[in-house]
């Protein structure tokens, strides 16, 4: 589990790819400061483990689903990456509940400045777009972030001046892509309301009208 607030970009060293799969090496000197092999860490906001490492990078086996699935693949030696270590239980949760299992890859559709603002607009595909809510929480590159508005197809986001300066978010442009992971409460609600209470028919979730009756509303 993480929270969304990127400690460190690193820079990725070096790809072995197999047939299927890949090995990154990714050079970093904060997030290895109490690594070891074994221990989750989130690059680009995908949860990896640890296979390698010393006080100055640490390489992670990459599966094929997750190439797939994420801009990991898109990767090149060179790139920086966004790079968190896994939530410890009683740090503060300054972000909000990532766990590092990324839904979907977005684009970057529009960005502009605004003040001291950068505002980034991201196509989505649906089954991100679907828990999306304007003043929610959503996981950008592994970066917590306050959705601003929403559209049908996309979102907007806010960048403050520390958040572009500290993650690879205020370096991005149009038409790249970026890993989405959407608020795992909001999956949890939807699975609540679709699955069925006792005494139920088949496929009858919960409704406004059970919920009223047991006083809930």
């Amino acid at each position: 589990m993480f929270t969304g607030l990127v400690e460190e970009v690193g820079v990725v060293r070096g790809i072995s790819r197999g047939r299927d799969s890949a090995r990154l090496v990714v050079e970093a000197t904060r997030v290895t400061a109490d690594m070891k092999v074994g221990d989750s860490v989130a690059v680009n906001g995908a949860c990896l483990t640890v296979v390698e490492c010393d006080p100055y990078s640490f390489a992670a086996d990459v599966m094929a689903e997750t190439l797939a699935k994420t801009n990991l693949g898109l990767l090149k030696p060179g790139d920086r990456v966004n790079l968190e270590r896994a939530l410890r239980l009683g740090d503060r949760l300054g972000g909000h509940l990532v766990t590092g299992h990324i839904d979907g890859v977005g684009k970057i559709k529009r960005r502009r400045e605004h003040d001291i603002a950068v505002l980034l607009e991201i196509e989505a595909p649906p089954e991100v777009m679907r828990y999306v809510v304007k003043k929610g929480s959503v996981a950008v590159d592994g970066t917590s972030l306050t959705v601003a508005d929403v559209g049908r197809q996309s979102f907007l986001v806010s960048l403050i001046p520390h958040t572009a300066s500290r993650t690879t978010l205020g370096a991005k442009k149009p038409g790249e892509a970026v890993n989405l992971e959407a608020d795992i409460i909001g999956k949890y609600v939807e699975r609540l309301l679709s699955f069925p209470h006792r005494g139920a028919s088949p496929g009858e979730g919960i409704s406004l009208e059970f919920l009223s009756e047991h006083g809930f509303l």
